[in-house]
């Protein structure tokens, strides 16, 4: 009891990339700050574009809209910190900082894992049902489903690290990696963890498993729509309006398994793949969806031609 007592009174302290040479974390600093810095400018520009402008008041922009908000959120959670502790030699989080930050890590996390399974329906719905599209994905039905996914995200994961918070950490205060994580939270405690594994499992099935299998089972519909359509420039424009959103769930779902799923990955891969879900998916995200995207580029164009005057 005094050992969690002390936790609590104390907190954590983040180990982060204390083992590199200091140049070398020096460099890592520029790297994040310029990384973080066109993730934040990225998404807010496309944001602010699909605001703006009434061409994109659809209901895959206002997903598009959302997923911007989302990310600049996401990465904003771990990045200020872990660019603090890589010129800093205290490197140590408090125990409520290190619960908020868990919390709308994995919160932000969730709720884009949910907004992806949920373009990919609209993407579902607009290439094999385009006579229904309208009324299946209607603005009313689309703010519906928005306000849902931001609450089941929220309930959701505010339970599972309440859970995780009422465990008794005793062993060590040192966290295996540059934010706080349930994995290396959980390697903190000396209590029995499997109450916590079930509740880890079912937030995964609901917040991660069941978009994954929406985006599936989705594109392989369009597939075989798009297979089934005579045209090639039919063809063309839906592979087009597909690909953009695919690059983006290919990149996330794939670097957030290759982190949480791989048994016998180290320290140093974990903080690689995390490192890219973290601050590298955010920046290429606004550059996936503009550059694929012909009214993007051309609202951009416009605006940057009147910022010039």
């Amino acid at each position: 009891m005094a050992l969690e007592n002390q936790t609590l009174a104390s907190g954590f302290i983040l180990l982060g990339f204390s083992d590199l040479s200091l140049q070398m974390q020096q460099f890592l600093f520029v790297l994040l700050l310029l990384i973080y810095i066109l993730a934040v400018m990225g998404n807010l520009l496309v944001f602010v574009i699909l605001t703006v402008d009434p061409v994109f008041y659809t209901p895959m922009y206002f997903f598009l809209r959302n997923l911007s908000f989302t990310e600049i959120c996401f990465t904003t959670v771990t990045a200020p910190k872990t660019l603090a502790n890589l010129l800093a030699e205290d490197r140590s989080i408090s125990f409520f900082g290190c619960a908020l930050q868990m919390y709308f890590f994995f919160f932000f996390g969730s709720e884009e894992c949910v907004l992806l399974g949920i373009m990919a329906y609209d993407r579902y719905v607009a290439i094999c049902n385009p006579l229904r599209y309208s009324t299946v994905m209607s603005n009313k039905r689309c703010v519906h489903m928005a306000v849902v996914s931001w609450i089941v995200s929220l309930v959701i994961q505010l339970g599972q690290i309440t859970f995780i918070l009422s465990l008794p950490f005793c062993r060590s205060k040192v966290i295996h990696h540059f934010f706080c994580d349930v994995p290396p939270m959980l390697m903190l405690s000396c209590a029995d963890t499997y109450f916590n594994d079930i509740v880890r499992l079912v937030a995964s099935v609901l917040l991660l498993l069941i978009p994954f299998l929406v985006i599936l089972s989705s594109y392989i519909y369009i597939i075989f729509t798009v297979l089934r359509m005579h045209s090639t420039a039919g063809r063309s424009k839906a592979f087009s309006t597909c690909s953009s959103h695919l690059t983006v769930v290919t990149l996330f779902f794939g670097t957030t398994m290759l982190a949480y799923f791989q048994k016998n990955a180290g320290y140093a891969d974990e903080r690689v793949f995390a490192f890219i879900y973290c601050f590298v998916n955010p920046m290429l995200n606004p550059l996936i969806y503009s550059l694929r995207s012909k009214e993007v580029k051309v609202a951009l164009k416009k605006r940057m031609f009147l910022f010039r005057f």
